[in-house]
């Protein structure tokens, strides 16, 4: 059966990771919804999730257009699952604080489904006491968190902050919708 999948890009250097998580939950035979914060807009261009999603990308949140529809809440309500591959540490933070400002914490905010953060960033912002407490904030209100794995890292050093790879997202992806009550 068809799932309504949201996946939520913000802007680390691990998004090109995210075009093959979007390729393989589209092979899986989901509908796959991108929205992408500006700065993930720097690293890869929507129109690259948008032939892999074959869908619109959502890139803002006022879009213009003849029937208004409030996006943010419209694909809070059609998902079945929100995911947010990679997740900087300021989205981390935004959605912690309750800061929605843009399409994809706004939807997050409105979301009655469960919603996955794997985080991506460098060893010593992942290590940051106030970087920990967010994410035991969003832990303690039901969040799903896809720990980082150790390695690489963009700035040649190694250390734990890398995305997860893209087959343990996928797998806590089914795993999550199996559990989902709204299915």
């Amino acid at each position: 059966m068809q799932k309504c999948i949201v996946v939520g890009v913000t802007g680390s250097i691990a998004v090109y990771k995210a075009v093959e998580i979007v390729s393989g939950l589209v092979k899986k035979g989901n509908s796959v919804l991108v929205i992408m914060t500006a700065n993930a807009q720097r690293f890869v261009h929507p129109v690259t999730f948008s032939s892999i999603s074959h869908n619109r990308v959502i890139t803002d949140l006022f879009v213009e257009n003849e029937n208004y529809d409030p996006n943010h809440v419209s694909l809070a309500e059609k998902a079945d699952l929100i995911v947010i591959a990679p997740a900087t540490a300021n989205f981390i933070g935004k959605v912690a604080s309750g800061i929605s400002d843009d399409a994809l914490t706004c939807t997050v905010m409105a979301a009655k489904v469960p919603v996955i953060i794997a985080p991506a960033m460098n060893d010593s912002m992942y290590s940051n006491p106030i970087v920990q407490q967010n994410i035991k904030k969003l832990k303690d209100y039901g969040y799903v968190i896809i720990e980082p794995e150790e390695g690489r890292l963009c700035t040649g050093k190694i250390g734990k902050g890398r995305l997860a790879s893209n087959e343990v997202i996928v797998s806590v992806i089914s795993e999550t919708l199996g559990k989902n009550k709204k299915l």
